[in-house]
């Protein structure tokens, strides 16, 4: 059996929202704010953490650099699994503008990130996302204990609760 610690990326600095190269789907670049670093600095002092044999990473600026300050204390390896990616407003990858990408939230947080019985919507929803997830985790069940640094809506897809930023939740497989 392989246990999994589910790590919530530490708070994001979005201050260049709507700046530069932070404008749409680029907003996915905001680093940690000072306060996600320190998060994460907290949350590599877990002893649970100690004997893990690797570091998988949602590729997102903030859940790599997270995943980073965790390898650096840690020193453990870190792959990237682009299938660690945040929830998204469209299951098939194609970017939604903000006010559309705000609607698909607001029902997915009406919906309880299910879709009602014989409905579709844009959106994915827990299952599409645990689906998702399941998929990563199960290349890595010849591991005895991985970190994996990734997003709260993706770690409630798994395990039901969304966790605070720098938070652990034990998965197992």
């Amino acid at each position: 059996m392989s246990k999994f610690y589910l790590n919530r990326h530490g708070k994001t600095d979005y201050t260049e929202r709507n700046k530069k190269i932070y404008q749409g789907f680029g907003v996915h670049l905001s680093p940690l704010s000072n306060q996600g670093i320190q998060e994460i600095q907290k949350t590599s002092k877990e002893k649970r953490l100690h004997d893990a044999e690797l570091i998988l990473s949602s590729p997102y600026t903030r859940a790599l650099q997270s995943a980073a300050i965790l390898s650096k204390e840690l020193q453990k390896e870190i792959i990237v699994e682009t299938d660690l990616h945040e929830w998204m407003a469209n299951k098939d990858y194609i970017y939604e503008e903000e006010e559309v990408a705000e609607q698909g939230y607001q029902e997915f947080m009406k919906y309880q990130g299910v879709y009602p019985k014989n409905q579709d919507f844009a959106w994915e929803d827990c299952n599409i996302m645990r689906e998702r997830a399941l998929n990563v985790l199960q290349k890595y069940t010849s591991y005895n204990t991985v970190i994996v640094v990734c997003h709260g809506m993706l770690i409630q897809s798994l395990c039901g609760v969304h966790p605070k930023n720098g938070e652990i939740i034990e998965f197992e497989i």
